[in-house]
């Protein structure tokens, strides 16, 4: 387990960008530098960690696998797409709209120790499944040392 230290303005950008969230903004970063990029809605990802890969899970319901983009540049991975709004009724009165339309973007910052070329994305059900497998050297190994 590594030990963090505290970063009073780490935790206050983390609550900048969950209220960027709330109100249709999504933050990205670029080579280090911080951007603000105007997303209509921002998908909800769940980011988890074995010996072997990192894995992203995004919650993508009424998107179609082909208005999803992914791309991997410069250690950045983006996620983009959009979710279409259904044809309107113009006799259709509407007492109440609450879900999202329109684009989003999503970037994260990878590290050095994620293998590029094996990356693999799966969609199903609504949901987009990114596997991003470590590098051989960056893999734990377990030695037995002999004592004398």
């Amino acid at each position: 387990m590594n030990l963090v230290r505290w970063d009073p303005y780490r935790e206050l950008e983390e609550m900048t960008n969950r209220l960027n969230r709330l109100f249709g903004r999504a933050t990205a970063t670029a080579d280090g530098n911080e951007m603000m990029v105007r997303a209509d809605w921002t998908p909800s990802v769940d980011i988890s960690e074995t010996d072997e890969e990192f894995q992203i899970k995004a919650e993508l319901p009424g998107v179609k696998k082909e208005d999803v983009k992914v791309t991997l540049e410069n250690g950045i991975l983006t996620l983009q797409g959009e979710r279409k709004q259904e044809r309107e009724d113009k006799d259709l009165k509407f007492h109440r709209i609450e879900r999202s339309y329109g684009q989003f973007v999503r970037s994260f910052t990878l590290p050095d120790l994620v293998d590029d070329a094996k990356v693999k994305a799966e969609y199903k059900d609504g949901v987009l499944n990114l596997r991003l497998p470590k590098s051989e050297k960056a893999k734990p190994k377990a030695i037995e040392v002999k004592v004398a």
